[in-house]
């Protein structure tokens, strides 16, 4: 059922009566409204604003030509946003819950980083713990989780509309928020993203304390068993990527910050026992096409 609103003011004592959208005495058409603004106006909308000839009555419209407001009610879509999260919860809990459980299928990489960061703390006399918190976070699930949720199209092959994005884009900053140690407060005006999923954040920032503190406790990786990992998926993933062009990035990025590298591994018990310093220094000369020095 299509409702019309029309305001109809007298300037007189005459009264006038609305039959099938016309005024008697000759009057014009009135314009017509509908309950929802039309994404293309038509041709009342784009009628000018005149009073009406004859008895001396006026229209007075709801809205005026384009400088009508079109304003959501935000109730209504509060409602539907609850009606979606309720549909995505358990699917959102139980991805939340597979990249947040330690078992035997977590890269030792996960386990190998994390020690580093956290001898990394120690050794700097660091004893903050949100930020080994928040190191952890930016170095796994804000770097990868993150981009993954919200760009599913680099893995897998399907099309992300506007609408899926958006949604993405919501479970998203909602994971960032899990990983964050600082309490947000919440308002009427904060977005609807975040209040969707307000009373969830605790739950989830548990899952992530307990995720980092389930890794801590497994056993040490020692260097053999990386080295070991990383030539296996390294031979799995041989087809896959272009090793030459990788090596030339990585080098652009060594010859960028070259001091404060070499005197990092000049400096670095492990990195001297193995002489590193020297080795980058000898693969810059070859590259430079300079003699390399003495092994």
């Amino acid at each position: 059922m299509v409702f019309f609103f029309v305001v109809y003011y007298i300037n007189n004592s005459q009264s006038h009566i609305i039959i099938n959208n016309d005024i008697e005495s000759g009057l014009q058409q009135p314009r017509v409204y509908h309950l929802v603004k039309p994404v293309i106006p038509d041709h009342y909308m784009n009628m000018k604003n005149s009073a009406i000839s004859g008895s001396g009555g006026t229209v007075l419209q709801l809205g005026v030509g384009n400088d009508r407001v079109h304003k959501t009610i935000p109730e209504v879509y509060l409602t539907r946003l609850l009606a979606a999260k309720g549909t995505v919860q358990k699917f959102v809990d139980d991805f939340f819950a597979t990249i947040l459980t330690v078992n035997e299928e977590l890269p030792p990489a996960i386990k190998w980083l994390f020690d580093l960061l956290d001898e990394a703390a120690r050794r700097h006399d660091i004893y903050d713990a949100d930020i080994v918190h928040a190191w952890k976070s930016n170095s796994l699930p804000l770097r990868f989780w993150v981009n993954f949720i919200k760009n599913p199209d680099f893995i897998f092959d399907v099309n992300k509309t506007v609408t899926v994005d958006a949604s993405l884009s919501g479970i998203a900053q909602t994971f960032m928020d899990a990983c964050s140690t600082t309490e947000h407060r919440l308002g009427k005006d904060s977005p609807s993203n975040k209040l969707l999923f307000a009373k969830d954040i605790p739950q989830y920032r548990k899952m992530v304390k307990q995720f980092y503190h389930d890794v801590a406790r497994l056993p040490q990786i020692s260097d053999q068993e990386m080295s070991t990992a990383m030539q296996q998926l390294s031979i799995q993933q041989n087809d896959e990527f272009d090793t030459i062009s990788a090596l030339k990035e990585l080098y652009i990025y060594v010859t960028k910050y070259n001091d404060q590298i070499i005197n990092a591994l000049e400096n670095d018990i492990n990195c001297k026992k193995i002489q590193l310093a020297h080795k980058l220094e000898n693969v810059a000369f070859t590259l430079e096409g300079e003699d390399t020095s003495a092994c």
